[in-house]
């Protein structure tokens, strides 16, 4: 399994359609589903489910999408953070919490941090307990 392939495959997950994805992703749909059989096999799991025009995912390729959206934000974000130049002050907070007022409060110090540092990026998680602990 390798990077290239894990983006196909989100490709495919996001526009439930091998043709769309190809397109996309500017590569022919025998390429695509050549992919696809290959890493089901190299798995031993069925990860899509093939309909006359649209794709759907398993269990197995739902866990996939996840994790793979996980893997590529990584390597996305630590590719970002090596080619900034030197001295600068950047990179990513992830701040989860309760639907509660003191959201509001955190939503103001990001702001008035970003004014001062731009290259700092912010994600904010409300919601219950389960919810936050999932996206953080």
């Amino acid at each position: 399994m390798d990077v290239r392939t894990l983006r196909y495959f989100i490709a495919i997950a996001k526009a439930e359609n091998f043709t769309a994805a190809a397109e996309a992703l500017h590569v022919t749909q025998p390429t695509l589903s050549k992919q696809m059989k290959e890493l089901e096999e190299d798995l031993g799991k069925q990860l899509l489910i093939r309909g006359s025009r649209k794709v759907s995912l398993t269990a197995d390729g739902q866990l996939l999408q996840k994790r793979a959206s996980e893997i590529i934000d990584l390597l996305d974000r630590t590719e970002s953070e090596i080619r900034k130049p030197d001295g600068v002050i950047a990179g990513s907070v992830y701040i989860g919490g309760g639907e509660s007022a003191s959201m509001r409060l955190i939503a103001q110090v990001v702001k008035d941090v970003q004014t001062n540092y731009p290259d700092i990026q912010f994600h904010l998680y409300s919601g219950i307990a389960e919810d936050v602990k999932e996206r953080l």
